[in-house]
């Protein structure tokens, strides 16, 4: 097994991006002068956020260096996407139709940093949510024009299906909040995500999630949050985007990925000739990101790097690792 020390400096978390250019460019090279068997180092899992990771001044080391990559996705989205995410003008970064873009776009640009400055190809790639058009791109399944006029799209969809929520239940398990919610059919909620086996977003209209704040609270150490989003997402409320996302996305060609993705619906690899029925059933089916971590770790996985400017999924991928962590040393076997 890896050095854990070393794992810990030099791959994870994988936040290091967060560093100035300088301290970046020195680990990288320090990576390379330490003598390290590379065989017995455990593989390399790209991540990348998604809605709920931007925040205004995002990606403003990068615009400049990428301006063909700023051009194309100001003349697909039709304003500056640099102005939006440096700039947030009357607060329409907030906005779902813009988020993605933005979120998208710096996501891109930041993979497209990392990997000149590191030369490191993943095993594998995942991204959560709208992060798994990321994923995609990276595994070259299709260019940075075809992901703009993707997301786009998505976004708009998304973003006209107003009405729903979403809220974050802490403490509880998956099975737990499926248990509260199958209790209060009337509500018609939803289990919208599965970040860590303690963390789990529901999703519904936003009248009937806040009625449920009740019945979560209730339950000692459960904590509810509820999520600045504007629809409800990843639930049956989606039926409806997807449909009509189904019809653009046709008029696509997907490649094959050259690196394995991992889909948010199944926590399993893109297989398959029809690539595009992963992204339509992911707008309306939960994103099952504790799976996938699990599922990444079980193939060998042992170090994370999270794409983008925020470091959301490291912490959750430092609950599911946890949670693992604490699963096995319970076993009987573990304490022999």
């Amino acid at each position: 097994m890896a050095d854990d020390t070393f794992a810990e400096r030099y791959l994870y978390p994988a936040n290091e991006k967060l560093l100035p250019d300088a301290a970046r460019v020195i680990i990288f090279i320090e990576r390379r002068l330490f003598s390290v068997d590379w065989g017995a180092i455990q593989m390399v899992a790209f991540v990348f956020p998604g809605q709920g990771s931007q925040k205004k001044g995002m990606g403003a080391d990068l615009f400049e260096r990428y301006p063909e990559h700023v051009k194309i996705a100001d003349a697909i989205l039709g304003y500056s996407i640099e102005e939006m995410c440096l700039l947030n003008p009357e607060n329409k970064l907030s906005l779902t139709e813009h988020t993605q873009a933005a979120v998208f776009t710096v996501n891109a640009l930041s993979y497209l940093d990392y990997v000149e400055k590191a030369n490191i190809t993943p095993d594998f790639v995942a991204g959560h949510s709208l992060g798994e058009y990321n994923a995609l791109l990276a595994a070259k399944v299709f260019d940075f024009e075809t992901g703009i006029k993707l997301v786009g799209m998505r976004g708009r969809l998304m973003g006209k299906a107003t009405g729903g929520a979403m809220a974050a239940i802490s403490g509880l398990s998956g099975e737990g909040v499926r248990e509260i919610c199958d209790m209060h059919p009337d509500l018609n909620l939803s289990v919208a995500n599965y970040n860590t086996s303690v963390q789990i977003v529901i999703s519904g209209m936003k009248e009937n999630v806040m009625k449920s704040r009740a019945f979560f609270t209730a339950i000692d150490g459960v904590k509810f949050v509820p999520l600045n989003v504007s629809g409800a997402f990843h639930s049956p409320y989606m039926d409806q985007p997807s449909m009509e996302f189904e019809r653009f996305v046709s008029s696509f060609t997907l490649k094959e990925p050259v690196i394995p993705v991992i889909a948010n619906v199944s926590a399993r690899e893109y297989k398959g000739h029809d690539l595009s029925q992963y992204l339509i059933k992911q707008m309306n089916s939960p994103v099952r990101w504790s799976d996938t971590i699990q599922y990444l770790m079980a193939k060998g996985v042992g170090h994370f790097v999270e794409m983008g400017q925020s470091a959301m999924l490291t912490k959750m991928i430092d609950g599911v690792r946890k949670s693992e962590r604490a699963r096995h040393s319970s076993k009987p076997d573990a304490l022999t």
